[in-house]
């Protein structure tokens, strides 16, 4: 994003059960930051971007943000993307990102910390719809081994932290929290450029 342009949108995410808003604003030629509102609130957040490295028609960015749900979190995270080429070797709109994540919840919605990692992975067409996948574990409330297991059974240091409240709600350090889909709407005119994309490089609301 170039100094003083905007890009503006509207997002869904297995996170939250309503939409938010979304909306970004380019503060320097490497540099932007972005604001969500969420309905009623949840999903709402800010976070901060900046272009480490570009070369053709690939770049890396940092992402640092904060999100406000029941499980209210702090994340940091290292996204890799890649504009598309045509069959005649140039440039077309589509972009794909690959991104490290760390995120840590202070005070979760069962009154516990958590610490996770995971990877993601997105996608936009060219168009003004784009999405995002991704999976962040919290390695000290289960074995990541067991994350696909559905007759898992917490054993040792694991049963401190489970993974449901007492309301039968998912805790803080369940696996369920690990995982993020979001789709996101651009209603901005911008279109794609190849210095730095127009996802609105999302922040995981869990």
């Amino acid at each position: 994003m170039e100094v003083g342009e905007v890009e503006y949108g509207y997002a869904f995410s297995i996170e939250n059960i309503f939409p938010y808003l979304w909306y970004r604003k380019g503060i320097s030629d490497r540099s932007d930051i972005g604001f969500r509102v969420g309905l009623p609130i949840y999903g709402s957040g800010l976070d901060y971007s900046r272009l480490l490295y570009e070369k053709e028609n690939k770049w890396d960015m940092l992402n640092i943000g904060w999100s406000l749900n029941p499980n209210s979190n702090y994340d940091v995270t290292y996204y890799k993307f890649k504009h598309g080429k045509n069959k005649k070797n140039k440039q077309n709109p589509s972009s794909t990102w690959m991104g490290l994540r760390f995120m840590y919840i202070p005070n979760g919605i069962s009154d516990k910390t958590s610490s996770r990692i995971g990877l993601l992975f997105g996608r936009n067409s060219g168009k003004k719809i784009s999405f995002e996948l991704g999976y962040y574990h919290d390695f000290s409330s289960m074995p990541i081994g067991d994350i696909f297991s559905s007759k898992y059974i917490p054993e040792g240091r694991f049963v401190e932290l489970p993974h449901t409240t007492k309301f039968g709600f998912p805790s803080e350090n369940s696996r369920i929290v690990g995982l993020s889909l979001q789709l996101f709407f651009n209603l901005s005119n911008n279109i794609s450029k190849p210095k730095i994309s127009t996802e609105p490089v999302p922040v995981v609301e869990n």
